[in-house]
């Protein structure tokens, strides 16, 4: 019940802010599509928290600074590889245990690595992905395993 809930909520919210409209008339037209959507949706049996995962807002929240700021450092590390001829450029493809808990939590961590600049995530397996990085640097660097333990704590697993 609580996914259905949040999907009304949510769709109309978006509804309201992109529409601008505010008449009775729009507004009970706008709640009769989203009331239907949700409506169809459970029928399919597509409404769950997987396909409203409301639960990851508050680690996805903490996370997206951190990441947005990993971005940032890579951007400056690939562009100064790019301007300055003299430093090396060693692209190498590693692979990375994944250590998620299941096939979300891979993703997320892939599509993470593939964010930051001179890092993409080639194939996600079962227990391993498959990075391209363009300096050793990089490659070290994902192989930590911090932004793998911060993809963590946003879904909640410790």
């Amino acid at each position: 019940m609580k996914a259905p809930l949040t999907l009304v909520i949510v769709l109309a919210g978006s509804w309201i802010l992109l529409s601008g409209h505010w008449s009775f008339f729009l507004l009970s037209l706008g709640i009769a599509s989203v009331v239907i959507t949700v409506l169809c949706g459970i029928r399919l049996k597509i409404v769950d928290t997987e396909s409203v995962p409301v639960h990851l807002l508050p680690g996805l929240i903490r996370y997206t600074p951190w990441l947005i700021g990993q971005i940032i450092q890579s951007s400056l590390h690939v562009a100064r590889r790019v301007l300055s001829p003299k430093l090396p450029i060693s692209p190498t493809i590693i692979h990375i245990d994944t250590q998620q808990t299941d096939a979300l939590n891979s993703v997320s961590y892939a599509n993470s690595i593939t964010l930051t600049p001179g890092t993409i995530s080639l194939d996600v397996g079962k227990d391993q992905i498959e990075v391209h990085a363009l300096t050793r640097e990089s490659a070290e660097n994902l192989k930590s395993g911090l932004m793998a333990k911060k993809v963590r704590k946003m879904e909640g697993v410790r």
